[in-house]
């Protein structure tokens, strides 16, 4: 149930089959189409995760053909929703949580979906009421995409698939390159297509079935406490997290790095269940295992908590092998290194697997980077950081150190930005991020929600989803589940300040015997982008199609990131993430302009 297309308007040209057609990696078990009446058509692309049986095919209609639904995600609530509804005298022909989603939002229309737990995107008619809906999840899990042409509106689980059909092509988003140097993503409203938008998070939009009486409605997480804010009671959430997550009719497996979060996950799987599941980590050459440790720390792991072991050896080579196939399924630039590493993670794994599981969103919900602490230590003691820096010691000192001084500001808003940007962001940048930044109860608090809803979103999430979906694989993210993101919001800013770097998870960690996986340095999943630049034939392959991307669209890049592209051999220090930020952008621009 993975790739979903809309078309509210004509399509005299059989448009909604192309759509279809461009999303079926995201659902390679069934696609169908249908007109639902005239000028709305819907798709589906389904991945069989529950119910195996063709009975759960989408599009979905009622029985009495009055309703019909398509939507990507999982709602892990859908046990409980369903008893309900055969409470109520609904009756049911399969065991999916499809069915169940369909006559629930026909019971109870838009105010049905702020009962749903998961992850979702979705539109469903109902054609009684004359009503559809169209709605994200409040996490932002499932991608959703839309534009309107003349009167016509689209919508889609991926951009590429509007913009295969739009009658006028659109022309690259030039205004969102001075975002992606510096943030690695276009703003969370915007895509690289002009005129094709992200969809809004915790939103749903309804209307008639003619696209007219349009509103507009937050889908907000509950802030009200349900039970003592205590680390028992996060790891009693967690715990049912991971039943709910790792509950599928498919094979699923794990990304499991040997760091904190999918090391948590595991550990709860396996104490609940003891039932063993493929596992997939990371394995670079002899010669980085000091620093890039994975294995190592998985293979103590294992003495305790066993699995179906399977080992991925990456390196520039298999890298370089790749290239081409990953960047014509990227949906869209992303210019974190992760997203490649995730790809052919979920590319081995769907070997075996359905489901893929990962640790997204335990940093930001619990203050697990560097720039967290990093930030806490400044808003703590502000005026101590603003002299250190007027004090120019920055210049002699290591590379994160001078990273974290050299973004100070005396702004607490302007300061994060900072930190969270790969390099210094000019003023005029800043002042449109703080248009859209929180304005919570405390600074830190403030720092994470932009996180959760910004980088998370906007990077962790999309990459994990794009690189998944590539192989027909479903990405889940259990720490994403409803009652752990509102315990995290219904956190103070003192606890959240005492809880920074997942004091809770590493907790757990070490009650099991597994400190020595929570006291590991932060490192950050990715390539080892910065011993592979020291390579030539790592240079000599990026630098080429930078340089060339200078020439072609140099002239609308701001000037740092103009100077880079240009001399990209002149890059220093950490100018080794924005090197590999350029050379994607440029391998994507290539494909797709």
């Amino acid at each position: 149930m993975c790739g979903i297309n809309v078309i509210l308007g004509q399509d005299p040209q059989n448009r909604i089959q192309s759509m279809m057609d461009a999303t079926a990696h995201r659902g390679p078990d069934h696609s169908a189409f249908c007109q639902v009446e005239e000028g709305l058509f819907f798709a589906g692309n389904r991945l069989k995760i529950l119910d195996l049986s063709d009975k759960s095919n989408q599009p979905l209609w009622t029985e009495k053909k009055d309703a019909v639904l398509i939507w990507n995600g999982a709602i892990y609530n859908y046990q409980d929703l369903r008893n309900q509804l055969i409470d109520w005298g609904y009756h049911f022909s399969t065991h999916s949580d499809s069915e169940v989603l369909l006559y629930w939002l026909q019971h109870h229309g838009e105010q049905g979906i702020k009962s749903l737990k998961g992850m979702f995107a979705l539109a469903f008619a109902d054609l009684k009421k004359n009503s559809l809906i169209i709605a994200r999840d409040p996490s932002g899990e499932k991608p959703l995409y839309y534009t309107q042409e003349n009167e016509t509106w689209l919508f889609s689980s991926e951009c590429k698939p509007i913009q295969n059909v739009l009658q006028s092509k659109s022309s690259i988003n030039i205004g969102q390159f001075p975002f992606y140097f510096y943030l690695r993503h276009t703003l969370p409203d915007q895509t690289f297509f002009r005129g094709i938008q992200q969809f809004p998070i915790g939103t749903s939009w309804t209307m008639d079935l003619k696209g007219k009486n349009w509103k507009e409605n937050s889908l907000s997480l509950s802030k009200t406490l349900k039970g003592n804010i205590s680390h028992t009671h996060f790891e009693e959430l967690l715990k049912e997290a991971v039943l709910k997550n790792f509950h599928a009719d498919s094979n699923i497996g794990v990304m499991l790095s040997g760091g904190a979060d999918s090391s948590l996950l595991y550990a709860l799987w396996y104490e609940e269940t003891g039932i063993q599941l493929p596992t997939f980590t990371v394995h670079f050459e002899e010669k980085l295992q000091k620093k890039y440790a994975d294995p190592l720390f998985v293979g103590k792991y294992f003495k305790k908590y066993p699995s179906l072991q399977h080992t991925i050896d990456i390196s520039l080579q298999s890298i370089q092998d790749n290239w081409k196939k990953y960047i014509q399924s990227l949906d869209q630039p992303i210019g974190d290194s992760a997203g490649m590493l995730t790809w052919m993670i979920a590319k081995e794994a769907s070997k075996e697997v359905k489901v893929l599981i990962s640790g997204a969103g335990a940093d930001e919900l619990f203050g697990g980077y560097n720039r967290h602490k990093a930030y806490l230590a400044y808003i703590q003691h502000p005026k101590f950081w603003l002299n250190l820096k007027k004090s120019n010691i920055a210049k002699f000192l290591p590379a994160n150190w001078r990273k974290m001084i050299q973004s100070i500001e005396e702004d607490p808003r302007e300061t994060y930005f900072q930190m969270a940007a790969l390099v210094s962001m000019p003023k005029e940048l800043i002042q449109k991020l703080e248009l859209i930044y929180p304005n919570e109860e405390g600074l830190l608090k403030n720092a994470l929600s932009w996180d959760r809803k910004f980088y998370l979103v906007n990077d962790i999430l999309k990459i994990h989803d794009n690189a998944c979906m590539a192989h027909g694989i479903e990405g889940r993210s259990p720490y994403l589940d409803t009652e752990i993101v509102e315990l995290s919001q219904q956190l103070s800013e003192t606890e959240h300040r005492e809880l920074i770097g997942k004091k809770w998870i590493k907790l757990s960690l070490e009650q099991r015997n597994l400190g020595f996986i929570g006291k590991r340095q932060k490192l950050g999943f990715g390539l080892p982008l910065e011993e592979w630049f020291l390579r030539k034939e790592f240079r000599n392959w990026v630098f080429g199609p930078i340089q060339a991307m200078e020439k072609e669209w140099g002239s609308f890049f701001p000037k740092e990131m103009r100077n880079l592209a240009s001399n990209p051999s002149k890059a220093k220090g950490r100018l080794f993430l924005q090197i590999w930020n350029l050379f994607l952008l440029a391998s994507w621009l290539e494909e797709n302009n």
